[in-house]
């Protein structure tokens, strides 16, 4: 079975690989003539666990390749899937620009049946524009070649996203044809093999789906930090909250972690986009609202207790920061709370050393020399008036407390993820203070 998959950002080129894997014929294409380039000399442009290597084997295997052009390889596949971005336009809804993109040049090009699937986050009523936009194109043609457009959303999580793939706990697949549902069972039924749920839905159905997903767990981690805020006031311990509810099999333990606020590329955007569809749809989106707000105020949470609890102001104070991903096993700094710390940080005129494992040169892309680079974790805290913890890196979590106590010039340690013991920091002498204890 041979593919195309249009977009080799994170969903493209992880879903090309894996794909590929499945022993699928896959092309990669994307307009970026550097980025295929490198993808070509086995060079991987995202940090993900695994990936690399999927992508060299499949390669050198022949059965991933990649293209600048997708008229160069559309007469040879079945299914191209659209898996380009769509980033929040200025007021907050998806800006589809690179989706209605590929539709022209999928109606532009096509010669026999197809399929086009869309595997990016799009807001409900997307494919009947992308239907519309190649219908336009195959009129100015003076063609009628036969099409179909599917919703195929992905539930990939960023550190995990081959497992995710190649085991998934679930495929949506958003149909209007029985040929098109044909197609997708046919490329889908490996994982089926293997009893994976293969979830086919009209259209509309899956492309909420994703949204509706995505904010549900948005709305469970701004929750929970809403619980740890109060119960800070009150004297209780979110920890023991946390498990107490989490016992209720209606609950779940999941995504009840209090924190300093989600980001990444998924949930802010996602949750925006959702509150805009409904607002174009004359409805208000009321719970989301808070979620939103919930999480925009709970990123100052670390800065907010720095500044209550280092002596003396914090003017010309160094603040090492451990952590600048929006969580583990990714570079992605897309709505990350590091971002927000630092801009308060550096606002209130304090000198930021940072540490992160893999995302230090994207730091670098995105803020330059503003902050000081350091070369490992302890060599961030080096005469540090505070160490910042903001993304749970398995490295960070068991430090030498004893060694920092030496280096450090105050020891005052504010946990954004609740990952230490307040216990063994008073017998090393340090300052402790986490989310909502």
């Amino acid at each position: 079975m041979n593919v195309a998959v249009v977009g080799t950002g994170y969903v493209g080129l992880v879903s090309g690989a894996c794909f590929a894997e499945m022993g699928v014929h896959v092309t990669c294409v994307d307009i970026d003539e550097k980025k295929i380039e490198a993808l070509k000399n086995g060079i991987v442009p995202i940090y993900e666990p695994g990936l690399d290597e999927m992508v060299r084997r499949n390669a050198n295997a022949g059965r991933l390749n990649f293209s600048t052009s997708l008229k160069d390889v559309i007469d040879d596949v079945s299914l191209v899937f659209s898996a380009v971005g769509t980033p929040p336009d200025e007021d907050g809804s998806a800006d589809l620009t690179y989706v209605l993109n590929v539709a022209r040049e999928f109606g532009k090009n096509i010669k026999k049946y197809t399929v086009l699937v869309t595997k990016s986050t799009v807001p409900v009523g997307t494919a009947a524009k992308v239907k519309k936009v190649i219908e336009e194109e195959l009129e100015k043609r003076g063609e009628n070649v036969p099409f179909d457009v599917a919703s195929n959303p992905e539930f990939l999580k960023e550190g995990a996203a081959i497992k995710d793939f190649m085991s998934p706990d679930r495929v949506v697949v958003g149909v209007a044809s029985e040929r098109a549902k044909a197609l997708m069972m046919r490329l889908y039924r490996p994982f089926m093999l293997n009893n994976f749920r293969v979830i086919f839905t009209d259209i509309p159905s899956a492309e909420m789906i994703k949204y509706a997903a995505n904010s549900m767990l948005a709305t469970r981690i701004s929750f929970m930090n809403d619980i740890a805020n109060l119960c800070e006031i009150v004297g209780a311990d979110v920890e023991m909250v946390r498990q107490g509810i989490g016992a209720d099999t209606r609950i779940g333990r999941k995504f009840l972690y209090p924190g300093c606020g989600y980001g990444g590329s998924c949930f802010p955007k996602d949750v925006k986009a959702l509150i805009k569809t409904a607002e174009k749809n004359g409805y208000t989106m009321r719970v989301l609202q808070a979620v939103e707000e919930v999480n925009e105020n709970q990123k100052h949470v670390v800065f907010n207790k720095l500044q209550k609890h280092l002596q003396g102001g914090l003017q010309g104070k160094t603040i090492a920061l451990w952590g600048l991903a929006f969580k583990p096993e990714t570079d992605d700094m897309r709505e990350a709370t590091s971002l927000v710390t630092i801009d308060l940080l550096l606002k209130a005129g304090c000198n930021v050393r940072v540490f992160d494992p893999v995302a230090m040169d994207e730091c670098r892309r995105r803020l330059g020399d503003t902050v000081a680079y350091a070369k490992d974790m302890y060599d961030a805290v080096l005469d540090a008036d505070a160490m910042l913890m903001l993304t749970e890196w398995k490295q960070f979590r068991l430090p030498s407390w004893g060694v920092m106590k030496k280096t450090m010039r105050n020891a005052l340690v504010i946990d954004g993820r609740n990952i230490y013991d307040a216990e063994e920091l008073a017998e090393y002498g340090f300052e402790y203070h986490c989310i909502g204890k």
